[in-house]
């Protein structure tokens, strides 16, 4: 079994620690310590580090940098009420990391060392995991293509990461609804494509239509199909649901995974926890006309996304170039803030676990 080396990290004091934590954002700060594992095709995965957190040495012929050959995962440890510090079905991101590598012609991680690596980590900066309400420590794995090669092809060596980052709500302004943009110019994905897995070229085809929904006051982007441009598939990095009323219980829809889109772990937990509550689900293709015209006419209820991130938040205003429409009086109804309960209730060890999601870290 590959053992972890220890390069020991000179550690931020603890009064500087404390200040960060209590208002760390998303993604800013970082922990004294990563993970490094290294991957060649004659070794085969090696290398095993805990090290100090900094930058990393690449040749500027490096693979990733020209053909973008890089996956990533995200998943979060939480400080439990009872004492500890528990993980959320990381073995969900451990296997969806693998269908992602499995796409990009990279190396499979055995799921056990993505389990250790990430342990590791957490146990050495325990003290980085926040504790206030709302606040985990989001862990980023990564791999990274790492021949210093200019040939198109599949490289033959990799590095794989972990880094850790204490976090608070990923909207400012914490659990509140928020406005998207329907995009009808750009799209995420399209059939055949990457969608459905965790690339890191899927991100950066985002972001020009992140940027327009910023620039028309709205918080985040919902995605179209790339063929029709009339089913919606993604919200940003989220899925998304639609909430009905079927004779006084719960009606979730939510897009079906079609091959573009991805398999959010938060999103098969919120249908999970639908399905045993005895709620009606709905895997089906939804289109923005059925949205803009169930919301007006007050038949849908509500809207939310789900993500990493996030966890779960409420949508409450959709723009596009036709115009805009609420989603129940803009406001978080009842089933949206029903799944966060639970959700996180089962994150911070508050509520049964009847699944075996959370897990010590």
């Amino acid at each position: 079994m590959l053992e972890f080396d220890t390069v020991p990290a000179a550690r931020r004091p603890a009064d500087e620690r404390a200040a960060l934590l209590v208002d760390p954002g998303f993604g800013r700060v970082f922990t004294d310590h990563m993970i490094t594992i290294r991957y060649s095709e004659d070794k085969g995965w090696y290398d095993a580090r805990l090290e100090p957190f900094g930058p990393l040495s690449l040749s500027p012929a490096t693979a990733a940098l020209h053909y973008g050959q890089e996956l990533f995962e995200g998943l979060k440890a939480y400080a439990l009420d009872g004492g500890g510090i528990g993980l959320f079905r990381p073995e969900a991101n451990a296997r969806r990391l693998n269908a992602t590598a499995d796409r990009l012609a990279m190396p499979r991680l055995p799921e056990e060392l993505f389990l250790r690596a990430v342990r590791t980590l957490v146990e050495a900066d325990r003290d980085w995991v926040p504790s206030g309400e709302g606040q985990s420590l989001y862990l980023r794995p990564y791999m990274i293509a790492t021949d210093p090669f200019l040939g198109v092809r599949p490289s033959s060596e990799y590095l794989f990461g972990v880094i850790a980052s204490p976090s608070g709500a990923y909207f400012a302004g914490g659990a509140k609804p928020i406005t998207v943009w329907i995009s009808q110019e750009y799209t995420r994905a399209a059939p055949g494509g990457t969608g459905a897995v965790k690339a890191a070229a899927n991100y950066a085809v985002s972001l020009r239509a992140q940027a327009q929904a910023h620039d028309t006051g709205c918080d985040q982007v919902v995605f179209l199909d790339a063929v029709e441009r009339r089913w919606i598939e993604e919200s940003g990095s989220m899925n998304l649901f639609f909430v009905y009323d079927q004779d006084g219980t719960p009606r979730l829809v939510t897009p079906p995974l079609n091959g573009s889109i991805l398999p959010g772990v938060t999103r098969d937990s919120v249908l999970t926890l639908a399905r045993h509550r005895g709620w009606t689900v709905e895997e089906r293709p939804y289109s923005v006309d059925e949205w803009r015209a169930d919301a007006s006419s007050g038949a849908l209820r509500e809207t939310f996304a789900s993500g990493t991130g996030v966890v779960i938040t409420a949508i409450g205003t959709a723009r596009s170039k036709d115009g805009e429409f609420l989603v129940g009086g803009a406001a978080e109804g009842p089933v949206t803030t029903a799944i966060r309960d639970l959700i996180v209730g089962i994150q911070r060890g508050r509520l049964e676990d009847p699944f075996g999601w959370s897990v010590p870290a």
